[in-house]
């Protein structure tokens, strides 16, 4: 059986968010949400996820700040951080990378995809 992580899913649509968290929690893993930037980091404080979904379109602040921010955090510092996005990845991409972000992905990610990305 893979390991289980914790998961960090930061999104500001609300279907979206329950889809992964359910999706995510059927796959063993445990689940936090957040749906805003602040939110985000508050949740990460407290929840200390091994992996983040970062949606880098968010309606308070740009992903990709949050991603640096998240990354300063000395106890975040290891934490994988993957974008997703619902923008075109070739305009993101390299933004995301350099922000911190290990990944990007166009949203809807595929399960089988979502499963290898929590696995690292």
């Amino acid at each position: 059986m893979a390991m289980k992580r914790r998961v960090l899913v930061v999104e500001d649509n609300l279907d979206a968010v329950q889809s992964m968290t359910r999706l995510i929690r059927m796959m063993g893993h445990d689940v936090a949400y957040a749906m805003d930037g602040l939110g985000a980091l508050e949740a990460a404080r407290r929840f200390r996820p091994q992996v983040i979904l970062l949606d880098i379109g968010l309606p308070d602040f740009n992903g990709h700040n949050i991603a640096r921010q998240l990354k300063w955090e000395p106890s975040l510092a290891r934490t994988r951080i993957i974008a997703i996005t619902g923008q075109p990845l070739h305009q993101i991409r390299q933004k995301a990378l350099d922000a911190g972000c290990e990944d990007v992905f166009a949203k809807p990610m595929d399960p089988k995809v979502l499963e290898e990305v929590i696995r690292g």
